[in-house]
């Protein structure tokens, strides 16, 4: 996926801009808010006026505080959202936190995702390009084996396993962002 901030909007975009663009290498656990200034113009503004068009304007809203490590914010959206999206959305910070039991109990509650073959995809395709990252996906996604990686990767500070999980944790979340905050087709 060519992850494009634009596509959101120009107030989503500057958002972005202040950090990465959409490219942010989150932390695999334990993140502190990465922009000052985002967190200041999240907190005043909504779901709705970001993504007014949106699909799942919550959870994409939910999405942007997890992407500036804002995890505290993102949780209390995340846990007020009773789709498959917000549940993903929790899952991820909680695996983010870390708290690796507690994030397979919300990936049980996601179920299959929509986002889950292109995901699996974007997973292989990064898993080809850093074979010593020592991952494999395979064909399916799967959220538990790579809640398990992510524990062993975030061990190895500065590895080749941490660069993959890494790589592909910003995979998961530009996909996901995508899917949420796109307009209802």
């Amino acid at each position: 996926m060519n992850f494009d901030p634009q596509a959101y909007g120009p107030a989503v975009a500057a958002l972005l801009a202040l950090d990465g663009n959409g490219d942010r290498l989150q932390p695999l656990a334990l993140g502190v808010c990465s922009s000052v200034k985002a967190k200041a113009e999240l907190g005043g503004t909504s779901a709705a006026a970001l993504f007014p068009a949106a699909r799942a304007p919550e959870a994409a809203f939910s999405g942007l505080w997890l992407y500036f490590s804002c995890l505290d914010e993102s949780h209390s959206l995340s846990q007020e959202i009773n789709t498959a999206d917000g549940s993903f959305w929790h899952a991820i910070m909680h695996r983010q936190e870390p708290d690796p039991g507690n994030s397979s109990y919300w990936f049980r509650r996601v179920g299959q995702h929509s986002v889950f073959s292109g995901l699996a995809a974007a997973a292989d395709r990064l898993c080809g390009e850093h074979p010593e990252g020592g991952f494999r996906m395979g064909s399916k996604w799967d959220p538990f084996a790579f809640i398990d990686f992510c524990e062993k990767a975030r061990r190895k500070p500065g590895s080749a396993m941490e660069t993959l999980a890494l790589k592909i944790q910003r995979a998961e979340w530009q996909i996901l962002f995508h899917s949420c905050a796109s307009a209802i087709a």
